[in-house]
């Protein structure tokens, strides 16, 4: 069900595949523009100036209900010499419109005859259990789950439309016990909020005892818009953390060796392959 206050409206699309500089991938498949998710840190906020949008990021969401269809016909063009896909770049294939539109289900259905295509999808969603059967006919798909902290309290004020952190784990959980290669990226580390030694250390071993084996993690991107929304919630719900954020706006370097040396004992401690962006 989505949340209150979400505006969902139809349209449609001329392409469903588009080529992108993510490395390790060709293209991205976005069925949706816009997330219910509404994350306070989200980079893709940008998506509100290309669509002509002046409501605030995470109050629409635009379902593009040609998507599949279109997918079909570009999957027919490319045809078996391959590639590698990654969806949920600029939203999440996975939020709430999904669980009426289905329009990523259809698209792993269109995926399906095509076992030479690399899927990598990254959601905050434990909807994607739905479609766990159709997961497992795909022969080189990857479930990614994005997870900043293991705190509850902290995950309702920056990411209010996810499942919770431990939702997002027993869904990884279950993939993983299915055959489905799963993974967790960390992202954005949150300067103050999840990023101290205690908090890291809770999510490391829920990690572990979710049987989660492959990590990545990031820092925050410092765009401007997200940045912005970001000191507002921080002066509001984190405000003794806002000057562990500024610090990090002024000297990211420092501060991500520190605790890029921080998480790299936590996944040796808890045998974790671990890598950052």
């Amino acid at each position: 069900m989505l949340p209150e206050g979400i505006a969902v409206t139809e349209t449609s699309c001329k392409t469903a595949l588009n080529k992108t500089g993510i490395p390790g991938y060709q293209y991205c498949l976005n069925p949706y523009v816009g997330c219910a998710h509404a994350c306070v840190y989200c980079y893709a906020s940008f998506m509100c100036r290309f669509r002509g949008r002046r409501e605030p990021w995470g109050t629409f969401v635009e379902c593009k209900i040609n998507f599949p269809a279109v997918l079909e016909r570009q999957l027919k063009r490319l045809g078996p010499k391959g590639g590698s896909i990654l969806t949920g770049t600029v939203t999440d294939p996975y939020q709430q419109a999904e669980a009426s539109y289905c329009l990523t289900r259809s698209c792993l259905e269109a995926l399906a005859p095509y076992p030479s295509l690399e899927l990598g999808i990254l959601t905050k969603s434990a909807l994607v259990l739905r479609d766990l059967s159709l997961l497992q006919k795909l022969k080189c798909c990857t479930v990614g789950f994005s997870i900043t902290t293991m705190s509850n309290e902290a995950a309702r004020v920056l990411e209010p439309g996810a499942s919770p952190p431990g939702l997002r784990l027993a869904a990884a959980r279950q993939l993983s016990e299915a055959g489905v290669p799963v993974w967790v990226f960390i992202a954005p580390l949150l300067p103050g909020v999840g990023d101290s030694g205690e908090a890291l250390s809770a999510l490391f071993g829920a990690l572990k005892k979710a049987g989660v084996r492959e990590v990545m993690a990031d820092t925050l991107t410092a765009y401007p818009l997200a940045v912005g929304r970001l000191r507002q919630v921080y002066r509001r719900y984190f405000p003794a953390s806002l000057k562990v954020l500024e610090w990090y706006l002024k000297d990211s370097p420092d501060y991500r060796m520190i605790i890029d040396d921080r998480m790299n004992k936590l996944a040796r401690d808890n045998g974790i392959n671990f890598s950052s962006v």
